[in-house]
């Protein structure tokens, strides 16, 4: 018997939009799981404290959300 699937949760879809090579912009995240900018950004920090290292790459500053966010190293495995 297989294992059912796990569960998909809005942390794991973040986390997936992170992952890609252009990573995702705050206003994506918000669009992605129905958080306020707040919200998302707080989840950022909590990857952060998590082990994620996240990189923020500038945008333009004009467009709406111009900055981005994207994942470069995911936490150690315990030893």
């Amino acid at each position: 018997m297989t294992p059912p699937p796990e569960k998909a949760t809005k942390i794991s879809r973040v986390l997936a939009m992170l992952s890609k090579p252009k990573g995702a912009s705050l206003d994506a995240l918000c669009k992605a799981t129905g958080w306020q900018p707040h919200s998302a950004r707080a989840a950022l920090s909590g990857l952060r404290k998590a082990g994620h290292v996240i990189e923020r790459l500038s945008g333009d500053g004009k467009k709406k959300g111009g900055s981005s966010y994207r994942v470069i190293a995911a936490p150690e495995a315990p030893k």
